[in-house]
């Protein structure tokens, strides 16, 4: 039980069957849309009739809206967007998120080869830094850089509304500008982001996501980082406005949200599976940040 994983949605078709089951009449999602597709937000969210419980895929997603608002659970923050911005959640990333919200606007998702199809595919995988897990999600461009992402989004849904993805050669050149039109709206662009304190606490939360079932003090991840403990909680408080015991203690609850939805484990071997030999003091934590213990928590996803 301890070596089991966490399930990854690895197509969109996985995902919509899962938690949307009537998409499959509405073709609004070509059934061989494993590295593309763009729709209307508001078309496939009034299929979402339930919670969508923390899940990961293997591929990238933006929402765009152009009126109401949309909430959303992305690793442990949950972030809300409005009319002109953006939500993106990263290849990997946890997220969580609920039927109500009523908008309007753009939802595609892309695996990350899309971005390899360009000349420099070294440089255009860690170009864009909201597409890393430790990248800021929500993006608030000004009014002209918003324009030209809408404007984009309906060539894209053009596009794939009638070729779905067999013309590669077009769909690829606009997802790169629409990520590019992005990327001059980042927070992580700005010059404050190239400080050495922003890049280590950058690259603490990527080992986080890579190790956190393994290593779960800070001292293991400040030696990955030839650095002191001391310094690393000073960095990562500083950049991120959390301790480095907290993003430790949040990332092995998200893990265990997935798997008290993804299995039938108990919760004793929940807790092991996420590296935790104490069950008692995984439902404690467990409780100290979502509110309820493991076993409530496992049941309301049951009901809902």
């Amino acid at each position: 039980m301890a070596g089991q994983k966490i399930y990854t949605y690895d197509s969109s078709d996985a995902f919509t069957q899962k938690f949307m089951p009537g998409i499959t009449a509405t073709r609004m999602i070509k059934p061989d849309a494993d590295w593309f597709f763009i729709v209307r937000v508001e078309e496939m969210y009034k299929l979402v009739t339930r919670q969508v419980p923390a899940s990961r895929s293997i591929h990238h997603t933006c929402i765009y809206l152009t009126s109401g608002t949309a909430t959303m659970k992305i690793g442990s923050d949950q972030y809300r967007i409005s009319k002109g911005e953006l939500l993106l959640v990263p290849a990997g990333q946890v997220f969580s998120f609920g039927p109500g919200d009523v908008n309007r606007g753009y939802l595609l998702g892309f695996h990350p080869d899309m971005l390899t199809r360009s000349a420099d595919k070294k440089a255009a995988l860690h170009r864009f830094t909201f597409l890393q897990v430790w990248g800021y999600p929500k993006i608030q461009p000004a009014p002209d850089t918003s324009r030209a992402i809408l404007h984009i989004c309906k060539r894209l849904l053009t596009e794939y509304s009638s070729y779905g993805q067999s013309r590669p050669a077009i769909l690829q050149p606009y997802l790169m500008a629409l990520l590019g039109e992005v990327d001059t709206a980042s927070p992580a662009t700005k010059p404050t982001s190239a400080a050495a304190g922003t890049r280590i606490a950058n690259q603490f939360r990527e080992l986080i996501t890579r190790h956190i079932t393994t290593e779960q003090l800070v001292s293991d991840y400040a030696q990955r980082l030839h650095i002191t403990p001391n310094h690393l909680n000073k960095v990562v408080k500083a950049a991120t406005g959390k301790s480095p015991t907290r993003w430790i203690d949040e990332a092995i609850v998200s893990e265990a949200k997935i798997l008290l939805y993804q299995s039938d484990a108990s919760i004793g071997e929940i807790a092991a599976i996420v590296g935790i030999s104490d069950a008692a003091y995984f439902s404690r934590l467990f409780k100290k940040y979502e509110g309820v213990t493991p076993l409530t928590y496992r049941q309301r996803i049951e009901k809902s």
